[in-house]
């Protein structure tokens, strides 16, 4: 499958075949009807176009588009597997729970039990700069969240998740870079 290099950027994107650029998409929010919806709207004219179509693809998304974006998630506090790019892009955005302690990390796991058996999806954090004992202290706080609400912040976290790994699929980070 094609990706897009640093030297491609937008223009490499844009010039993908609409399968092409759903696959890439896919890596930025594992959502079939996100990546759709963003490809619809190509050419973009630049980076910040692309960015903004893709917030607002995921603001639209219907409740069963972002369960399916959740399932690619892993929870927080354990590291994603595999080599593909948004796994590397998962472990980087976690490093803040690289070097906490056993006691956060119990919290943490705890914690992601407690969220899932109350929401029914995994805890989703946009964890780039949070400590774990940060994210713990949001997981905790969110838990005492209504359904309504919940699914608010889900889709903002999801939103901010997404703008970062769109800069990075233009900037070419990832598989074997």
């Amino acid at each position: 499958m094609p990706n897009v290099t640093p030297a491609e950027g937008l223009a490499g994107f844009n010039a993908l075949t609409p399968p092409e650029a759903e696959r890439e998409l896919l890596a930025c929010c594992a959502s079939r009807a996100f990546a759709r919806a963003v490809v619809a709207g190509r050419p973009y004219d630049d980076e910040a176009a692309l960015t903004a179509a893709a917030v607002g693809a995921v603001r639209a998304l219907a409740w069963p588009d972002v369960r399916e974006a959740l399932e690619a998630h892993p929870r927080v506090g354990e590291r994603a597997g595999g080599p593909g790019r948004e796994a590397s892009w998962s472990r980087q955005e976690q490093a803040g729970t690289a070097g906490a302690g056993r006691k956060v990390l119990a919290g943490l796991a705890a914690g992601n039990a407690r969220y899932e058996e109350r929401f029914g999806h995994v805890y989703l954090v946009c964890a780039t700069g949070l400590t774990a004992a940060e994210m713990l202290d949001r997981l905790e706080g969110r838990l005492g969240n209504d359904e309504t609400a919940e699914r608010a912040v889900v889709r903002e976290e999801l939103a901010a998740i997404t703008r970062l790994r769109v800069a990075k699929l233009l900037a070419g980070q990832g598989e074997g870079r």
